[in-house]
C-alpha cells in the first residue's frame, strides 16, 4: 500500500474504521480515561454495544457508497476499539505508530494486518517517552497543526495525550512542514472545561475552510493564528454546547463531501447552504458519549 495523506479533505481512497464489537462491560469512573466517558458513566448514559455497532455500520455504508476501501482491526475481546485515529496516523507517505496511554496499549496488536500492508521503511516508531495520538495531529498541506499540553501537571492528566518531545521528533522527520503547536485546555472529568484532542476543537473542511471552537485553546493567540491562516470568512464558530456534542469532529470524504451527525442542524445547514458541500448525515450520538466522533473513528491511509 502506498500511503498518501497530504491534508484532511483530499478524496479518500482507503481508511481503517474502528471496531465496535466486543466492547466489554461499562467501565467504572476510575477506569474512564476521558472526560466525556466519565460524564456518561456518572450520569448512567454510557452507550450500549448494539447501538455502537449500528452507528458504525451506518458510517461504513457511507464510506463504501463513495468507493472507499474500508479496513477493520481484529477484534480484541471485551476491549474498546472504536477510535482508530489514535492508534497510528499518516503524514504524507509515512505512518507514525502512536505511543498511546497505558489504558489502550493492547489496542495496537489488532492492527497488525494493517501495518503489514505498509513498507517497514515507511513506518515510524517513536521513543517510548514521546507521547502523541492521531486526534492531536491535523495535516493541512504545508502545515502540521498539533494539539498538546505544556502544563507542569501533564503527567497527572489522562486527557493529555501529546507532549512536547513528540512534536520535536516530528519536526525532525518533517523538516519542510510548518509545525504549529496549539496548547489545549485539559480536564479529566468535566467535558465542558477541557479538550481531549485537537480535532475536538478545530477541524479543516473543504479546500480552505475550518470548524473551530475558540474556548478550547489555552492561549487566544493560538485561536487567532488559525483565524489568520484560514480567514475569518472561512471559519465556522462553534459554541460551548456544540463542542460538548462533538460538532468539530466530523469527517471529510472529499473537499465536497463530509459525514456528520444528523443532529448537528445548524452546522450541517451552513455546510450545505453557505459552503455548498454534500453532508452525509448519520446517527452518531451514542458513540459521542465516549469522547469521540467520526474523525476519531477513522485512520485514513490514502487520499488522492
Amino acid at each position: 500500500m502506498r500511503l498518501n495523506i497530504k491534508n484532511e479533505t483530499g478524496r479518500l481512497k482507503s481508511v481503517v474504521l474502528g471496531q465496535p464489537n466486543s466492547m466489554g462491560p461499562i467501565p467504572t469512573l476510575e477506569e474512564s480515561y476521558d472526560a466525556k466517558s466519565y460524564y456518561s458513566i456518572e450520569h448512567n448514559m454510557y452507550p450500549k454495544e448494539e447501538d455502537i455497532i449500528s452507528e458504525m455500520n451506518a458510517f461504513e455504508a457511507v464510506l463504501k457508497k463513495y468507493d472507499v476501501e474500508v479496513l477493520r482491526p481484529s477484534i480484541i475481546k471485551d476491549y474498546n476499539q472504536v477510535f482508530s485515529r489514535d492508534v497510528a496516523f499518516v503524514i504524507d507517505d509515512k505512518m507514525i505508530i502512536s505511543n498511546v496511554i497505558a489504558d489502550r496499549a493492547d489496542e495496537q496488536e489488532a492492527y497488525k494486518k494493517v501495518f503489514e500492508k505498509v513498507a517497514w521503511r515507511k513506518i515510524i516508531n517513536l521513543p517510548e517517552s514521546a507521547h502523541i495520538e492521531g486526534g492531536d495531529v491535523i495535516v493541512w498541506d504545508d502545515f502540521l497543526f498539533i494539539g498538546t499540553c505544556f502544563s507542569e501537571d501533564y503527567r497527572n492528566y489522562k486527557t493529555a495525550r501529546t507532549n512536547e518531545y513528540a512534536i520535536e521528533i516530528l519536526k525532525e522527520y518533517f523538516p519542510k512542514k510548518r509545525i504549529i503547536d496549539l496548547e489545549l485546555k485539559k480536564n479529566d472529568r468535566v467535558p465542558f472545561e477541557g479538550i481531549l484532542h485537537l480535532d475536538c476543537t478545530f477541524n479543516p473542511v473543504g479546500e480552505d475552510k475550518c470548524l473551530i471552537y475558540k474556548n478550547g485553546f489555552v492561549d487566544e493567540s493560538d485561536y487567532r493564528l488559525i483565524i489568520d491562516i484560514f480567514g475569518e470568512e472561512n471559519c465556522f464558530h462553534l459554541n460551548d454546547e456544540e463542542m460538548f456534542e462533538m460538532f468539530p469532529n466530523i469527517f471529510s470524504i472529499s473537499p465536497d463531501v463530509v459525514v456528520s451527525d444528523k443532529t448537528f442542524t445548524r452546522m450541517n445547514n451552513h455546510l450545505r447552504n453557505e459552503w455548498g458541500m454534500t453532508v452525509e448525515e448519520i446517527p452518531y450520538r451514542e458513540i459521542s458519549k465516549m469522547g469521540g466522533l467520526l474523525r476519531c473513528s477513522t485512520m485514513p491511509l490514502v487520499r488522492e
